[in-house]
């Protein structure tokens, strides 16, 4: 039996199926619904009772893609769709018709430069070399859509490296920002799952100023930490003026809901070159010692 060669397989694959169901005689029988194979039948797929098999669905297709990809790990930045890249912050300035719009144009110019830095950010992690296994490390992973999330896949791009963008159906359009690599561009239906994506292969995190959005990921991802649910990473606060002005860390302390150590979860830094050297420093020896807590700002 040796030298006769066994078939690997001996049913039909499901694409070949699947293009047999579609040359079916019209009838009435195979012209309703019914008839359809199951994983062909759009509408069957989208009912309310089947909502656990799309959820296997949205886990399953970029876990295969990533890894198909040789993806080991990512870094994942989170921030703003509303941060101008510089060359546009006059803009938004000029189009203020309001003393509110301009003071809010005012602030938004004034982080612009993170766009900068985000893209610097995804340059360096993008030059990171393959392991020992031949797996690619710190991929730029982001939400896909503009501001930060687009500096972050262009930075990828820049270097000629690729990058990884999760968007998601919204009522208004999200589209994918150029930059994503398009066959690491995903879309999800569920926030649950896309945050799973985020995480499953994060080895670091930069969060840069941002909204709702950006807080929603960051304090899942803190939360997720904090109570062992997730190994401890690098967690970098990209603006540690912003961050301490919209969130009062240490008041959460004295109020007791959080405790001391928890400060001890991420770190402030303000540039990409900064982020990149507690990177390797930390992972260089493993010692959570170097993400120690910040001191609060001197007074004024």
């Amino acid at each position: 039996m040796a030298h006769r060669k066994v078939p690997k397989r001996v049913f039909a694959r499901a694409k070949e199926d699947a293009a047999v169901a579609e040359t079916a005689t019209a009838t009435p029988q195979t012209a309703n619904n019914s008839y359809k194979l199951a994983f062909q039948d759009i509408d069957f797929l989208l009912r309310d009772d089947l909502r656990p098999v799309r959820f296997q669905l949205e886990l399953m297709k970029p876990e295969l893609l990533l890894d198909e990809a040789n993806i080991g790990s990512t870094f994942v930045m989170y921030g703003s769709a509303r941060i101008p890249a510089p060359d546009k912050a006059d803009a938004l300035l000029e189009a203020a018709t309001s003393d509110r719009q301009r003071r809010v144009a005012e602030r938004l110019h004034a982080k612009s430069h993170y766009y900068d830095e985000a893209r610097k950010l995804a340059q360096i992690a993008s030059e990171c070399p393959l392991d020992a296994e031949g797996k690619r490390q710190f991929v730029v992973c982001s939400g896909g859509g503009p501001s930060i999330m687009e500096a972050a896949n262009r930075g990828a791009h820049d270097v000629g490296a690729e990058s990884i963008g999760l968007n998601i159906v919204l009522p208004f359009e999200q589209t994918p920002n150029p930059y994503v690599t398009p066959h690491l561009s995903f879309q999800f239906h569920y926030f649950a799952l896309r945050k799973m994506h985020f995480l499953l292969r994060a080895r670091a995190v930069a969060a840069f100023p941002g909204g709702f959005g950006t807080f929603d990921e960051l304090f899942e991802l803190l939360t997720l930490v904090q109570t062992g649910k997730m190994a401890q990473l690098p967690i970098f606060l990209f603006g540690q003026k912003f961050w301490r002005r919209v969130v009062d860390f240490e008041g959460l302390v004295e109020e007791g809901v959080i405790s001391e150590n928890d400060l001890n979860l991420f770190r402030f830094v303000e540039t990409a070159e900064e982020a990149w050297e507690k990177l390797n420093l930390y992972y260089a020896t493993r010692d959570r010692v170097h993400l120690h807590r910040d001191p609060p700002p001197k007074a004024a």
